[in-house]
């Protein structure tokens, strides 16, 4: 079983009201924009399956930062420009993509 993905890197930014989110709230918050978004991103395989996708490190609560770290991979290829567009359409005020990449 030899599958193939295709790994993205996001740079984003998380300031303002949404500073008081905490790391697990931002997990989810990254769930259902993948999902509200139509990215066909992999799940974990198992009982119980998930997106894939990875923080560089965890935020503290109530702690901006500009230049955040999130890994994922994807079960098609897509052009950066694209997945920014789609995120971006879907984030609430105060979180926003920055740059993407391949990773």
């Amino acid at each position: 079983m030899n599958e193939q993905y295709f790994s993205y890197l996001f740079i984003f930014s998380k300031v303002g009201i949404l500073r008081f989110i905490s790391h697990l709230d931002l997990m989810r918050l990254f769930q259902r924009v993948l999902r509200r978004a139509e990215i066909p991103v992999v799940f974990s395989k198992g009982f119980h399956p998930h997106p894939k996708i990875k923080f560089e490190r965890a935020l503290k609560l109530g702690v901006e930062s500009r230049e955040e770290k999130l890994y994922f991979k994807l079960l098609l290829p897509l052009s950066p420009d694209e997945l920014m567009q789609r995120f971006n359409a879907q984030l609430p005020k105060g979180v926003q993509i920055i740059s993407a990449c391949r990773a």
